[in-house]
């Protein structure tokens, strides 16, 4: 019996393995920063796995470490390959992950509506049926 759906299975086992190659230092680049990977979507038919992460920096750190990364992908689904021993090996994307920083930008709304809520509407006394 299956113990769940394979694609998410495998997408969980890359990101997994993807994690513990930037936090053993495998990867000796020192244009990757400090990099979250938030999660792995993989395709239904095995065969296309985009890596999202975030990145501490600005923006020109942002650009190193997306080509950083770039340079570091053959190193990386090799490694990947030898561990899950999959007969075909998923191409790898990364991709800078957007929605933390929505995330952010809704939490600072809501603070902000919080701290300085919007005054109350009055109604108005302009009424045409008064004439």
């Amino acid at each position: 019996m299956a113990q769940g759906y394979r694609p998410d299975r495998v997408a969980d086992s890359i990101r997994q393995e993807v994690s513990s190659l930037l936090s053993r230092g495998e990867i000796h680049d020192p244009g990757i920063g400090y990099i979250t990977l938030t999660r792995v979507t993989i395709t239904t038919d095995l065969q296309l796995a985009r890596i999202y992460y975030t990145s501490m920096g600005d923006e020109k750190a942002r650009k190193e470490t997306t080509r950083a990364l770039a340079r570091a992908l053959p190193f990386i689904r090799r490694k990947v390959g030898a561990q899950l021993g999959l007969r075909r090996v998923p191409e790898l994307e990364f991709r800078f992950d957007e929605t933390v920083g929505y995330q952010d930008r809704i939490e600072r709304i809501i603070h902000e509506l919080h701290e300085h809520p919007p005054e109350p509407l009055t109604p108005t006394t302009d009424d045409p049926t008064d004439d």
